[in-house]
């Protein structure tokens, strides 16, 4: 079984990388984008919902995609998910104008946002808790790997042929993508690391004791009125408070103010519909998250440490390329090619920090990863005027400061996951999974749109008294004396700014290490259920103690007759 388990994660890690690619793909191709669109490259802002759409439905999606693969099972949604993801390559392929290409851009957000989850979830239904972390580190390189791929493999595919084909080339690939998952993935529901085991009779003889075990011991969908409920209303609830807080910081006339003129009342009722979206989980009997029977704490804190990691890394993906192209006067290209040192970083140490918390556990390679990254971006935001020439030894700074910040916050992935993983029963590692990540895009949602506020607030605050020469009643040889001082003060400006945002991002990242500290699971803790909503299946029992629910896999069930006390 051992080997069909390896297919079924690598059927599920290559869709999370075909998501992954076409997540970044867009970073490369917006200029060929907008000309063809015949927007003035003078006015980006006009095609923001583009990214902003895809990103809002890959977060949005999450929680309820996820769940739904508790419910139905993890090759079902992949599935859909895949044709989902298909259409939207076509309408976004067909598109002669923004609102089209970001309808299409939000339908491939939204399915491709459950591929990543859903995958890891799997992870938790074919590995035991031990062996989980590395499992989950390879997945976590594969969406790293999109990151580190996409930007590059958008440019060399507009180059070739067209942008539009970077879209139309999806569709074979979902096609290649969904028979390895129809292949490879089982087809019952997940239900912890037994699932690999009891679904060793997929596309093969179900031995006659085994079909008559328990349908909870052989890993496939219960009836109907025994499955786990779908918060709907949660999910929409959590989806239009995101959507508010998305919209509230789009401004398509950045130059007057750093939030449009509607931004602090969508800010104030995106907050109040989040406000709702809590009082709704609380009280509503069927929730994205469960959060009976669960170490609260510690489960919210390594959510923090996801949403922290996300924030940092959006600021690096954005921020190092501005860098790049305003204070070293790069070109695109260049500033991409920059930005390489921290994303190849970041899958290598993916894998390293899964290794590693498969040895000493989740607290401190997350710990770790968060103070080093700390240490990276106070070494970034050090770097000096003369940063081309800057080096330690034979090694040029700017390449040791990106790949050691890659290294932290790659090392964190893997952790944060199996620690989430770990603190939730197994039926539930779809929506935990989902959880994890949308914490992460959630930081990478949040923490852009505020630093770069703040950022333009800065950068006008200090360059308010500053005024360019005009070339009058002076000579040529003074009018260029005084532009070398005018443009020197801006380069100290954007230096000052630049600075100050990485100073903020590595103290998000010590804050990140405090709470990794307060996160760590311990590996022999199981997540308890009350024991009122336990019953024993009457089938025969696998292990060494017929009493012994992890030995047999017996599940949970309410009164109700709900898996884990879900109202279905």
């Amino acid at each position: 079984m051992s080997g069909r388990r390896r297919v079924a994660i690598g059927a599920g890690g290559a869709v999370v990388l075909l998501a992954a690619l076409d997540a970044y793909v867009v970073t490369t191709i917006l200029v060929p984008v907008v000309k063809d669109l015949g927007i003035p490259v003078n006015r980006l802002e006009r095609v923001t919902p583009v990214l902003t759409g895809f990103l809002l439905g890959y977060v949005a999606a999450m929680p309820l995609l996820g769940q739904l693969s508790d419910r139905f099972g993890r090759r079902p949604v992949l599935q859909a998910c895949l044709v989902f993801f298909a259409a939207g390559s076509v309408v976004t392929a067909l598109a002669h104008g923004v609102p089209v290409l970001t309808g299409g851009r939000v339908v491939q957000g939204v399915a491709g946002g459950a591929l990543l989850p859903v995958t890891m979830a799997l992870a938790g239904d074919l590995w035991e808790e031990r062996q989980r972390p590395v499992v989950l580190g390879a997945v976590g390189a594969a969406q790293e790997l999109g990151s580190v791929l996409g930007p590059l493999y958008g440019a060399g595919i507009a180059a070739a042929l067209d942008w539009r084909a970077i879209f139309w080339i999806n569709l074979p690939l979902v096609a290649v993508a969904m028979v390895a998952v129809q292949v490879a993935v089982p087809g019952g529901r997940g239900s912890g690391p037994e699932m690999s085991e009891a679904n060793r009779g997929v596309r093969g003889v179900v031995p006659p004791r085994e079909a008559e075990t328990s349908e909870a011991n052989r890993g496939v969908v219960p009836p109907r009125e025994a499955r786990p409920g779908v918060d709907v209303v949660g999910g929409l609830l959590l989806a239009l408070g995101l959507g508010l807080l998305v919209a509230a910081v789009y401004n398509p006339e950045p130059q007057e103010s750093a939030l449009p003129p509607w931004g602090p009342a969508t800010l104030g009722a995106g907050a109040v519909v989040l406000a709702v979206f809590v009082l709704w989980e609380i009280r509503s009997r069927t929730r994205l998250l469960d959060l009976s029977g669960v170490r609260r704490g510690p489960l919210l804190a390594t959510l923090g440490v996801s949403l922290l990691s996300g924030a940092a890394l959006m600021v690096t993906l954005v921020d190092v390329v501005l860098v790049a192209q305003t204070v070293l006067h790069k070109d695109a290209t260049d500033g991409a090619l920059l930005l390489t040192r921290f994303l190849v970083a970041l899958p290598v140490a993916a894998v390293a920090g899964g290794l590693v918390a498969r040895r000493v556990g989740e607290r401190w390679p997350m710990a770790v990863g968060m103070a080093v990254s700390a240490g990276g971006y106070l070494l970034i935001a050090g770097w000096p005027a003369d940063l081309a020439g800057a080096s330690y030894g034979p090694l040029p700074r700017m390449d040791v400061d990106l790949v050691v910040t890659g290294l932290g916050l790659g090392l964190v992935i893997a952790p944060v996951s199996s620690a989430v993983l770990a603190f939730v029963p197994a039926a539930r590692h779809g929506v935990a999974s989902a959880a994890v990540v949308v914490a992460r895009m959630m930081g990478m949602l949040l923490g852009i749109s505020a630093l770069t506020a703040w950022g333009f607030h800065r950068f006008h605050a200090l360059t308010a008294d500053l005024r360019p020469p005009l070339p009058f009643l002076m000579s040529k040889g003074e009018f260029a004396a005084q532009m070398k001082i005018y443009n020197a003060a801006l380069q100290d400006a954007l230096r000052t700014e630049y600075r100050e945002i990485f100073w903020i991002t590595a103290g998000m990242c010590l804050l990140g290490a405090l709470l990794a500290l307060a996160a760590g699971a311990r590996r022999d803790a199981r997540p308890a259920v009350p024991a009122d909503d336990r019953i024993r299946s009457s089938a025969p029992h696998i292990g060494p103690e017929s009493g012994d629910d992890s030995a047999t896999g017996d599940v949970p069930i309410s009164e109700r007759g709900n898996i884990l006390g879900e109202d279905g």
